[in-house]
């Protein structure tokens, strides 16, 4: 029966790949892969042959048509990533989707993924969390997006490149204030490292770079504030205050403050300057 496979492949360590993924991809038709010249290092490594075509993010239009096209007319393919599992902050979710919109059975063939074993790896609260992907390039967008979450009591995870990390702590640090932060990279590879910090030495060691290899950060939600008890603007001073203390301008830390208590920036701004 033709259909779609999502095959996911290892973050790092060859060993990881799994004896039922060997076996779908040694029996598709055809692999939709991230980017050919990875894959094809995987398929030497396990002895497998295939025809493959490129999916990325610049021709996931014209080529998931094509795929669907393919796949309609009686083919199986294995849709893989160049590590970890396809769709999850990926084009591939695209390809799914359009499977689906064509009543393409779709079917998971699980291996690892970077952002759950880096939770797992980080010892922070795992009941709830949220998983944000990476950040905009773009500046007031980055800052939109975390602004958005000062509020989320949930553990948050994001996915960072190393030449970004800087400007990414700094701005989490900006938004968020001093919270706990695992910085989580080179997952099952030699150099696996999970460095269990704050925001703000993270942004001080950090913020100018110096790490390397792929990185997820996992960061502490924010704490729920008990009894829904309301904070009065002395309570939003305070607060505005010790993010002051934590390396924050009086002008962010109001802005900060403003977000957490409801009260308006300009008038915690007034009390930090004693007027």
């Amino acid at each position: 029966m033709s259909k779609l496979y999502i095959v996911g492949t290892p973050i790092g360590n060859l060993g990881d790949f799994s004896p039922r993924a060997v076996e779908t991809l040694e029996n598709c038709d055809f692999i939709a892969a991230e980017d050919t010249r990875v894959t094809v290092k995987l398929l030497n490594h396990f002895g497998i042959k295939k025809n493959m075509v490129s999916y990325f993010e610049h021709n996931r239009r014209e080529r998931g048509e094509m795929i669907v096209s393919r796949i309609l007319a009686g083919e199986t393919c294995a849709l893989v990533t160049d590590a970890g599992m396809p769709a999850i902050s990926d084009p591939g979710e695209d390809l799914v989707k359009l499977c689906h919109e064509n009543n393409i059975k779709v079917e998971s063939v699980p291996g690892p993924c970077a952002f759950t074993t880096a939770l797992a790896l980080s010892g922070m609260p795992s009941g709830r969390f949220t998983f944000e992907g990476f950040l905009s390039v773009n500046k007031p967008s980055r800052r939109e997006h975390l602004d958005s979450l000062v509020n989320e009591t949930r553990t948050m995870l994001f996915y960072e490149a190393p030449h970004k990390l800087g400007a990414t702590l700094r701005d989490m640090y900006s938004a968020f204030g001093d919270r706990e932060i695992a910085i989580v990279r080179e997952i099952t590879k030699l150099h696996e490292e999970v460095i269990k910090t704050t925001l703000s030495k993270a942004a001080e060691l950090y913020g100018e770079g110096g790490l390397k290899g792929e990185i997820v950060l996992v960061i502490h939600g924010a704490e729920v504030q008990k009894n829904d008890e309301k904070l009065t603007l002395e309570d939003a001073v305070a607060l505005a205050k010790k993010s002051a203390e934590n390396g924050l301008s009086l002008s962010e830390a109001a802005k900060q403050a403003a977000k957490i208590s409801g009260f308006k920036k300009g008038e915690i701004y007034k009390k930090l300057l004693g007027e």
